[in-house]
C-alpha cells in the first residue's frame, strides 16, 4: 500500500473536474444503460409473473429494503456525507480524509448491520407494517414475509455500496457509480430466467437475485475505490468530528431527501388495501416513470451536489446561484418533454413493454392510468433533485425537512381524497401533487436566502422550449395509432411502431430547439 505523502502526491495528480454537462451526460449515459436494463428486467419480471399475487408479494418485499435504501444510503446519508467529505478533501489532508472515510465505514456498517438483522427476525411485523392489505390473505403475506427475509440484506449491502459511491462522486468518479446498478438488473434477470424453474415457488427466485445483486454491486466498487487510497478500514468511531456532523445532518434529512420515496410507499401501503394487481400496475408506471428522473433527474442532482459544496466552502456564492441555475435548466430542457410523452403514450407504452405473457389488457389500461398520473408530477421530482442539492451543500437540513413534512401531510391528505373516486391511479396523482408542492417551497426558500437567482435570459428559454414542446406534441398526437391498434399487434410490431414514433417525436424536438435558437454551447457549465 502506497504511504501517506505519496497518497498526497496522487491527490494533487487528480484532473480538473470536468465541466457539468460533460459529467451529467456520462452519469446520464450510464444511468441510461441502467434504466434500459431495467426495463428490460421488468418485462422479463411481467412476462413470467403478471401482476398477480406472487408479484404482488414480491414487489412489497423488494419495495422495503429498497425504500430504505433511497432513503438512508442515497437519499439522507449520501446528502449528508458528500458536504462533508468535500469540504474535507478542500480543507484537511488526504490522512484526515481517510480517517473520516474508515470511521464512517466502521459507523454506519454497524447500523446497518444491526437494523438487518433485526429487520430478517421481524420480517412478518415489517410486512404487515408496510402492506397492512396484505394481512389475512395467507398467500399474499406468507409469501411477503419469507421474501423479505431475503431481500432485506440487500440494504447492508447497497448502502454501502452508495457510501463507495459517494466517495467516487466526490472525487469526480461519476461513471463507475452510475454503471453499478446495471448489476442488479442483470442479476434479476438471470434470476428470472435462469434459478425460478429451480425453485418450488419461482417467484422467489427474484428475491435471491436481489441479495446476490447487493454482493456483486458493492464488491465492484471497492478496486476503485483502492486505486484513489480511500479503500475503507471500518472503525467505529461515534466520536469523530467529522461521523457527529454527519449524524447532525443525516437526522432531519432523513425526511426532506426523500419525501417522493415515503409517498410512494404510502401508495403501496393503501394500494394493498385495493384489487388484486394494483401494487403491481403502480410499480409498472412508476418504473417507466423512473427511466427519465433517473437518466437525467438524479445524474443532474448527483453531478452538482460535490460541485455545489465545494463553491459553499469556497465562498463563492455567485457561482453558486449560476449552477443551480444551470441544472433547473437543463431539467426543464429534458423533462417537459418527458412528461408529455410520457401522457400521450402512456397506454402504448406499457403494451409495448409488459403486454406479453401473464399481463392483460386490463393490466395495461390500469397501468397506463397510474402513468398518466405520474408523469403529471415528473418535472417536480426531476427540480426535487436538484434543488435539495442547494440547501445540503450549505449544510441546512433543517429547511428541506420542514417542507418535506409538510409535503408528506398533504400527500396523506390527497391520498385519501382521490383513492375512493379514483383508486389507484388516484394515489399516482396525489403523490405528482405533493411534489409539486414540495419543489415549489424548495425554490421559493432557495430564492429567499438568495442562494438561486435568476440568471439572464429566462424568457426566450421558456419560448425556445415552449415551441419545441408544442412540435412534440403535434407529431405524437398525429402519428399515434388508436389504442386497439396496439393491443392487437403482436410484440415486435408495437416494438417497431414504437421506436419509429420516439425517433421521430426526438427528432422534431431537438430540430425545434435549433430552430429557435437553442445550442449545446448555452448549457456548458464548468
Amino acid at each position: 500500500m502506497s504511504t501517506e505523502p505519496e497518497q498526497a502526491d496522487q491527490q494533487k495528480k487528480l484532473p480538473k473536474p470536468p465541466g457539468l454537462l460533460r459529467s451529467s451526460g456520462l452519469v446520464g449515459m450510464m444511468t441510461m444503460l441502467s434504466r434500459v436494463l431495467g426495463l428490460v428486467r421488468d418485462m422479463v419480471i411481467a412476462r413470467y409473473f403478471g401482476a398477480g399475487a406472487g408479484a404482488d408479494a414480491f414487489f412489497v418485499a423488494f419495495k422495503i429494503p429498497n425504500f430504505l435504501r433511497r432513503l438512508f444510503a442515497e437519499g439522507a446519508f449520501n446528502q449528508a456525507f458528500v458536504p462533508v467529505l468535500s469540504s474535507y478533501r478542500q480543507q484537511e489532508s488526504i490522512g484526515e480524509v481517510r480517517r473520516l472515510v474508515n470511521a464512517v465505514a466502521g459507523s454506519l456498517g454497524l447500523v446497518l448491520l444491526g437494523v438487518t438483522i433485526a429487520a430478517v427476525l421481524g420480517a412478518p411485523l415489517l410486512t404487515a407494517l408496510f402492506a397492512p392489505g396484505f394481512v389475512g390473505d395467507e398467500l399474499k403475506f406468507d409469501l411477503a414475509s419469507d421474501m423479505l427475509r431475503i431481500t432485506f440484506p440487500y440494504l447492508f449491502l447497497i448502502s454501502l455500496t452508495a457510501f463507495a459511491g459517494s466517495i467516487l462522486n466526490s472525487y469526480d468518479r461519476f461513471a463507475i457509480p452510475a454503471f453499478t446498478p446495471v448489476l442488479l438488473n442483470l442479476a434479476m434477470i438471470g434470476a428470472a430466467i435462469f434459478l425460478s424453474p429451480l425453485m418450488d415457488t419461482p417467484v422467489v427466485a427474484l428475491a435471491w437475485g436481489v441479495f446476490i445483486a447487493g454482493a456483486l454491486q458493492l464488491f465492484f466498487q471497492l478496486p476503485f475505490l483502492m486505486r484513489l487510497g480511500l479503500l475503507p478500514r471500518p472503525r467505529v468511531d461515534y466520536r469523530h468530528e467529522g461521523v457527529k456532523r454527519i449524524m447532525q445532518l443525516m437526522l432531519p434529512a432523513l425526511f426532506g431527501v426523500s419525501v417522493s420515496q415515503i409517498n410512494l410507499l404510502l401508495d403501496t401501503v393503501l394500494a394493498s388495501f385495493l384489487q388484486t394487481g394494483s401494487v403491481s400496475w403502480l410499480y409498472y408506471s412508476d418504473r417507466l416513470s423512473e427511466l427519465p428522473l433517473g437518466v437525467f433527474g438524479i445524474a443532474i442532482g448527483t453531478v452538482i451536489l460535490p460541485s455545489l459544496s465545494r463553491k459553499h466552502a469556497d465562498a463563492s456564492p455567485d457561482q453558486f446561484a449560476a449552477t443551480l441555475d444551470w441544472a433547473v435548466r437543463a431539467v426543464l430542457l429534458i423533462g417537459l418533454p418527458a412528461a408529455l410523452a410520457l401522457a400521450l403514450l402512456a397506454e402504448p407504452l406499457i403494451a409495448t413493454l409488459f403486454y406479453y405473457g401473464e399481463v392483460t389488457s386490463r393490466d395495461v389500461m390500469m397501468s397506463g392510468q397510474a402513468l398518466r398520473a405520474y408523469s403529471a408530477g415528473l418535472l417536480a421530482f426531476m427540480l426535487i433533485k436538484v434543488l435539495a442539492p442547494g440547501y445540503f451543500a450549505r449544510q441546512d437540513t433543517k429547511t428541506p425537512v420542514k417542507i418535506g413534512i409538510f409535503a408528506m401531510v398533504a400527500n396523506m391528505v390527497f391520498n385519501l381524497a382521490l383513492v375512493f373516486p379514483l383508486a389507484h391511479a388516484g394515489l399516482a396523482l396525489a403523490t405528482s401533487l405533493s411534489a409539486w408542492l414540495n419543489a415549489g417551497l424548495l425554490w421559493r426558500g432557495l430564492i429567499k436566502e438568495g442562494a438561486w437567482r435568476w440568471q439572464s435570459g429566462w424568457p426566450v428559454f421558456l419560448f425556445r422550449i415552449g415551441v419545441a414542446n408544442a412540435a412534440l406534441a403535434g407529431v405524437i398526437l398525429w402519428f399515434q395509432p388508436p389504442l386497439e391498434q396496439w393491443l392487437a399487434a403482436d410484440g415486435f410490431q408495437r416494438s417497431a411502431d414504437m421506436a419509429i414514433l420516439v425517433t421521430a417525436g426526438l427528432a422534431v424536438y431537438f430540430i425545434a430547439l435549433a430552430a429557435a435558437g437553442v445550442r449545446v454551447r448555452h448549457f456548458r457549465h464548468r
